[in-house]
């Protein structure tokens, strides 16, 4: 399919293009930095759309979030490594690996069984990395200053564009070719799965099967937002990496966002920074009512997350969005 043909992925390239664009010369470096949390939470919420567009929410994805989060750290704290292009693939094959194992359990569940199981094994690696002082107990530890190509900078500006810019291209790219996938003869088993796992079954596929390989790639995306969160913050803890808090937000973007396409959760996941930055400045003892009477919000009039009213506008001006 040429690039030019394919709407969605040419909208991603532009749209990712913009945002570098902007951030590079616009952008002021508070807000760069938002961007750059909020697209690291994204790759993760990418992720949990595949097994929504499946028919399957996860409550505990902090696991795999915290599992490539720490990847990241160890490498640097036990090895040195603060390659990205070794700590960021090694966390992605990370929570892959762990995925993929506990797929075999996971997908034979399904609706709020799934989600709490996931939610189950979350909370056992929040409680062994609370209770290991190895792996830094509450306090956590640093992370490495990372490098591309053996190249790093004490620059603290330098440092966040390039960091920027490394989020916008890993962004774009997982954005394209998890389009592309959901758009495959295997990606559209995604629905069927979803409407009708008996009939998937006729037709010659396995829907078990089915369920643990995106099980298995939101897993590695998620992990791979979670390495990208540790380089962006500096440091690692089980509270913000792996308690049960991090998958409520994880799932409270994915519903923000909408499952309409793989750009929803880049623009759910800065709206949701945006709002918890500012609900916590005006208000800093009763954010959480202000984060949560969003979400009720989007639950009763917005079911299809913020994605939804942009396809309503691109309808009535007779654009593809």
């Amino acid at each position: 399919m040429a690039l030019t043909s394919d709407r969605t992925t040419l909208g991603l390239t532009v749209g990712f293009v913009a945002v570098a664009l902007l951030g590079v010369f616009v952008l002021p470096d508070w807000l760069l930095n938002q961007i750059l949390v909020a697209f690291s939470r994204a790759l993760a919420v990418v992720g949990l759309l595949v097994l929504w567009r499946t028919g399957l929410v996860s409550f505990g994805h902090a696991l795999y979030f915290g599992l490539g989060a720490y990847t990241v750290a160890l490498l640097g704290r036990n090895y040195g490594i603060g390659e990205v292009l070794v700590t960021l693939p090694a966390a992605t094959l990370a929570s892959a690996l762990v995925g993929f194992l506990l797929g075999f359990i996971v997908r034979r569940y399904r609706e709020i069984f799934f989600a709490m199981l996931n939610l189950a094994f979350s909370m056992v690696l929040f409680g062994i990395l609370v209770k290991t002082e190895a792996l830094g107990s509450t306090d956590g530890f640093n992370v490495e200053q990372p490098t591309l190509l053996g190249i790093g900078t004490d620059d603290a500006a330098v440092k966040l564009t390039a960091l920027f810019l490394g989020v916008c291209a890993i962004g774009w790219l997982t954005a394209v070719l998890v389009h592309r996938y959901l758009g495959s003869i295997l990606g559209s088993l995604t629905t069927a799965v979803r409407d009708n796992e008996i009939r998937v079954e006729y037709l010659g596929y396995s829907a078990a099967e089915a369920i643990h390989g995106k099980y298995v790639m939101s897993a590695a995306l998620t992990g791979l937002g979670g390495g990208f969160m540790a380089i962006s913050l500096g440091q690692v803890d089980p509270e913000s990496m792996v308690n049960w808090t991090v998958s409520g937000e994880l799932v409270f973007v994915t519903i923000l966002s909408g499952p309409g396409s793989v750009a929803a959760p880049f623009i759910g996941s800065l709206i949701f920074e945006l709002l918890r930055t500012y609900a916590f400045e005006l208000v800093p003892y009763a954010w959480q009512l202000i984060v949560g009477g969003t979400l009720l919000l989007i639950i009763f009039f917005l079911p299809g997350g913020v994605w939804s009213v942009l396809s309503r506008l691109a309808g009535r001006r007779g654009v593809e969005p």
